[in-house]
């Protein structure tokens, strides 16, 4: 049975994927590809990244329950955001595809046992790849990996509907 601290996150990023769903599809095409300033992604491309985030946590997230360790590679983020041409996509379509995506991520994490996500894991790379780092002395669990993602995630979103 899933503890009901991480249940309750589960819950706000059910509700998340879909309050942000909604209110992604209500942009447009035209303020999706507006940049905020020279040099910086837009709309469009921070969609784009955080696909590419729920792609590479998607494989953390399942390889994490099949081995002892999280030593994860990371990616080059600004490379493939550019070499995926987010910036010519169609938004209906990359918002879709992120939501599609993120529930899967919510199916996939709800069904991890309890003992997985909490059990400390030594040696992990999280102190390379995680949006709020954990020391390498550390151990790290699963359960920090997939709030880390989801804090990511809401964190884009934030900037996403900033510019609303």
């Amino acid at each position: 049975m899933m503890e009901s601290a991480i249940r309750d996150a589960l819950e706000d990023f059910g509700r998340t994927i879909e309050e942000a769903a909604a209110r992604l599809l209500l942009i447009t095409e035209a303020e999706s590809e507006a940049r905020r300033a020279a040099g910086k992604w837009s709309r469009k491309e921070i969609l784009g990244h955080l696909i590419d985030s729920a792609a590479n946590n998607h494989a953390r997230f399942v390889e994490a329950q099949a081995k002892e360790d999280m030593v994860f590679s990371g990616y080059e983020q600004e490379s493939w955001v550019a070499l995926q041409h987010y910036q010519e996509a169609s938004w209906p379509a990359l918002v879709n595809l992120w939501q599609a995506y993120n529930l899967h991520l919510l199916h996939v994490v709800s069904h991890i046992p309890q003992e997985r996500l909490q059990q400390p894991r030594h040696p992990h790379t999280l102190h390379r790849i995680a949006w709020q780092l954990v020391d390498e002395s550390e151990p790290a669990t699963l359960e920090y990996l997939i709030r880390d993602y989801i804090a990511h995630m809401k964190n884009h979103l934030r900037q996403i509907f900033a510019e609303q």
